[in-house]
This record gives C-alpha cells, sequence and structure tokens, in this order.
C-alpha cells in the first residue's frame, strides 16, 4: 500500500506505540511487529528501514529476546532504542554489561558528531533515559557518537552500514530533540519519501473497500462516538446504500445521545439507519449488578443478542464492519503472548459470537486515535464529533458506582450536561482528554432552603493525557468548578453535594470503574 515504510520489531517497551506514532507524523507510515518475524517475510515486504524497540528484559538474560542475525543482512537502515541498541551490540561483535548505576529519567548526551543521526542538534542535548545495562565495547565497524555521564557509548554509528544506537528514548516528549533525530533516520539516512497523511489514506481505503465489498452489503453498529462514526461515514463514502449501521439506545447514553445521532446521521449524511430503543431490555439485565466487570459481561452479551436479533430483521449481510483500532490490535496481540505487558482490559463491549458468519472489514484497525480524528476531518464531520472525549463501551454503568437505576442514571446524565456545558464555555473541552461526572453510591446531609436534605453525592473527573496511558488530574480554574457544582446542585434534583477528583493515572485509572 505504501512504497516507503518502516518496521518497528517489538521487545516489548511501553514506549513501543510511541515510535509508531513519532514515524507517522513525520509523513511515512511505520507499522509494529513481532520481534522474531522471519527475515524472508520482511524481505518480501520491503521495508525502508527497521527500529528496534526497547523492552524490559536484560540481553545478559539466557533466554532474552532476539530477532534473527539475517535482520542485519536486509540491506537496510537500522536504528536500535535502549534494549534494541543492545541487542544490536551485542548481535554485532560487542558486548553488554549490568551498570552499577541504573541511568532512569533526565541525561545530558554530549555529542560527539553533529552531522548524519544528529544533524541539527547542539553539542549538549537533554535526553530520556530508562536503563540498567549499558554497551561497554562496541563492535566492528561502529563508533561512539554520543555519550553521557553514566553512559561512555549512548549512541553508536555504523555509517557504512547504516546501523544506529541510542541508549535513551528519542520517541518520548522528554527527548525535546527526538523528532528531529527520527526525522534525520527516515529522510537523510533511509532516504524515505513522504507518503502518510490522511488525505491519501482515506483515498486508498476507499478503493480498497469498493473493490473487496463490490455489491455485497456490509453490517455494523454505530454508537455515536469518533471511532464508529469515522468508520460509518467512510464506508458510507465508499459503497452508499449497500452499508446498513445500527444503533442501539441502550439507556445508558448521555444526555439527548440518540437523538443526535439519528439527527446527524440519518437526517444530515442520509445515512442507511436502524435506531432500536433496547433501554428495558440493559436495564433489566443490570438490575441489582453492582461488581464492574459483571455489568461489564452482561452488557457485552445483551449487546450481541439485541444486535443479533436486529440483524436478522434486515436480511443477509456478507461483511461486518468494526472500529479496531491500532493499539487494540497490539494489545491482543500482547495477550496473545507478544512480549508488551498487557496493562489494561478494554471498555469496550465484546465481539460477536462465531456462529454469525461474517468476513471482518476494519479499515481503521491501522490508525492511532489522532489519525482517526484527522481521518473524521477530511470526510466533513464536524469538530463536535471529531474531537468528541472518549466515552467508555459500557457507558453510564461504569459511572454509575453501585446498582443501575434509572433514577441514578437520569441524575448522573444531567449533571454530566452540566459539567460539559461549563467546560466548553470556559473553551477547556479541546485542552482536556476527558471531563465527566460519576453518581457515588452515598448520601450526605445537606441544607437546602432552611431545610435539612439526604442526597446523593456526584464526583466530577476531569484530566489531561496523551494517549491514556497516563493521565493528570486537571487543574481546573476555582470559577469553573465553583460554577459546576452551583449548577449541578441547584439544577438536578437528587444531588446535594460536589467533590473533586485529584488522583492521577497511576496509581489511579481515569474511569472510576
Amino acid at each position: 500500500m505504501y512504497k516507503d515504510w518502516v518496521g518497528i520489531l517489538d521487545f516489548g517497551s511501553q514506549y513501543t506505540h510511541l515510535i509508531a506514532r513519532r514515524v507517522r507524523e513525520c509523513g511515512v507510515y511505520s507499522e509494529i511487529l513481532p520481534y522474531n518475524i522471519k527475515a524472508e517475510e520482511l524481505l518480501s515486504r520491503r521495508p525502508s528501514a527497521l527500529i528496534l524497540s526497547g523492552g524490559p528484559a536484560s540481553v545478559t538474560e539466557r533466554r532474552s529476546p532476539a530477532c534473527g542475525k539475517d535482520t542485519f543482512n536486509m540491506g537496510v537502515p537500522v536504528l536500535g532504542i535502549c534494549y534494541g541498541a543492545q541487542l544490536m551490540a551485542k548481535m554485532l561483535g560487542g558486548k553488554v554489561s549490568g551498570a552499577r548505576a541504573r541511568e532512569y529519567g533526565k541525561a545530558i548526551l554530549k555529542v560527539s558528531s553533529r552531522k548524519g543521526l544528529f544533524k541539527g542538534l547542539n553539542k549538549s542535548e537533554p535526553v530520556w533515559m530508562s536503563h540498567g545495562d549499558k554497551i561497554t565495547k562496541l563492535g566492528d565497524g561502529f563508533k561512539i557518537i554520543g555519550s553521557t555521564e553514566n553512559a561512555k557509548i549512548a549512541a553508536m554509528a555504523d555509517e557504512k552500514r547504516r546501523f544506529y544506537g541510542l541508549q535513551f528514548h528519542p520517541e518520548v516528549m522528554h527527548t525535546p530533540k527526538g523528532k528531529r533525530i527520527i526525522n534525520n533516520f527516515l529522510f537523510d539516512i533511509a532516504a524515505c519519501r513522504k507518503s502518510w497523511d490522511m488525505h491519501s489514506f482515506v483515498k486508498s481505503s476507499i478503493e480498497e473497500l469498493r473493490a473487496r465489498i463490490g455489491i455485497d452489503k456490509v453490517l455494523c453498529a454505530l454508537s455515536g462516538g469518533v471511532d464508529s462514526s469515522v468508520l460509518t461515514l467512510l464506508l458510507h463514502k465508499a459503497i452508499g446504500k449497500n452499508l446498513k449501521a445500527i444503533f442501539i439506545d441502550n439507556g445508558l447514553l448521555r444526555k439527548n445521545e440518540a437523538a443526535l445521532v439519528k439527527k446527524r446521521f440519518k437526517n444530515y449524511y442520509r445515512l442507511n439507519l436502524k435506531t432500536v430503543n433496547a433501554q428495558d431490555i440493559f436495564l433489566d439485565g443490570l438490575r441489582g449488578i453492582r461488581d464492574p466487570e459483571l455489568k461489564r459481561k452482561i452488557i457485552g452479551r445483551l449487546f450481541i443478542r439485541v444486535f443479533e436479533k436486529e440483524a436478522k430483521k434486515l436480511g443477509k449481510f456478507k461483511f461486518l464492519a468494526q472500529g479496531t483500532l491500532y493499539p487494540d490490535v497490539i494489545e491482543s496481540r500482547s495477550a496473545l503472548g507478544g512480549p508488551s505487558a498487557t496493562i489494561k482490559t478494554h471498555h469496550n463491549v465484546g465481539g460477536l459470537p462465531p456462529h454469525l458468519k461474517f468476513e471482518l472489514i476494519e479499515p481503521l484497525k491501522d490508525l492511532f486515535k489522532d489519525e482517526v480524528r484527522l481521518v473524521g476531518k477530511e470526510l466533513g464531520l464536524p469538530d463536535e464529533v471529531v474531537y468528541r472525549q472518549p466515552f467508555p463501551g459500557p457507558g453510564l454503568a461504569v459511572r454509575v458506582l453501585g446498582a443501575i437505576t434509572k433514577e441514578r442514571l437520569d441524575i448522573l446524565r444531567e449533571a454530566d450536561w452540566i459539567l460539559i456545558d461549563e467546560i466548553k464555555k470556559a473553551k477547556l473541552y479541546r485542552k482536556l482528554w476527558q471531563s465527566f461526572c460519576v453518581f457515588l453510591p452515598v448520601k450526605t446531609v445537606g441544607v437546602m432552603g432552611d431545610k435539612r436534605t439526604y442526597e446523593n453525592v456526584v464526583a466530577v473527573r476531569a484530566v489531561t493525557s496523551v494517549d491514556a496511558m497516563t493521565a493528570h488530574w486537571a487543574k481546573l480554574p476555582y470559577e469553573v468548578l465553583e460554577r459546576v457544582s452551583n449548577r449541578i446542585i441547584n439544577e438536578v434534583k437528587g444531588i446535594n453535594r460536589v467533590v473533586y477528583d485529584v488522583s492521577s493515572k497511576p496509581p489511579s485509572t481515569i474511569e472510576w470503574e
């Protein structure tokens, strides 16, 4: 699909996905691959360059993960990062030893060669380190191009074979010139051409979808979120009336969600959309359920049951479209035994049962979230959809702590509506990763109109993040918090106290359940 692309061999680093994103931000397609992929398979796909990621293992361990030695005989440039650099050194005649002082966090790189990989850098640059081992001897053909106080060989190069190794992480924001280093590797060393942007992605995706689907029909579930909205509109532009979308109102949505989705997609985009009111089914199934994991499982099962029933009414479909994103693919690979640690389970509802014989279509599976938003812009989706904050698959069920009731859901919906309204008025919505309310299963004493009240508590949660892997609680202005609190208590019957969550991730998660 792309003439120039970079393969990233994944040795389990928590930053591997950031490497892929930084390469794509430079305009070159990148793909994360298993570290033990066969060299012949790689050769058949003709990558322009390879990057070896970091990882939690030590190359000094007996069974540490390693790529095949033929990886270095392919004639393409290779950049090793942290573990990847140590592995490269070990496999190509150098030595790696455990360091006396583990180097973690900010370090100052003394640049000894300000050309090639380090073109445009200063003699001293701040970089981000995270390693316990260090390269103690270079293999034949390598030279030192950078050092730190604790690592004499912090950067190495074999310019003839175009092999480079970095003990630090250029992909993280804590290495200010990291993107420049990656840019140098891609264009000055690997001679890549820019071919990855969302305009070309949309154009080629529509062509591929039309070629694969032909005159057959496609079924998809529309939730109203960013991913499903982009997926649905992309398919609509590709195959028109041969797409049938189903929107299931499970009673766990935000205020006015069902009406907004119907208005936007059925009335404005003229989408072939069927809306299903299944509120009673989901509320009955969740009655008395307090455990959050059980809530998720019940919602997943009910979703499948309702979706299956409605799909049968619509006739036969050859294809089912899903809004799978690239991080989902990466984490699924990890869960199946890859080197990366599985950090979290998704909030999304489960997949469909195997007896539904569909062929899967996943046109967004190579994209990160920020790229999906750009596709949405390219397709003409309004900003209110494109830049919508993430919303959990189980919806408000995991934001009502404890048992689910219609009354609690309605209270939470109204409070959440007020919060988002004030956040948008303060022009903070796009600056936050997520902002939402949580209904707490406790009551507190209050005073309203000289009368005692004993009512519910709502917690406000707002965080900033780049990719939800980590998140900081947002320092919202006091005047905004004051307006939110006053409005919720005055306008939402059943609430007499509002609290603000000041927990970051880790150790907390973004969602409460």
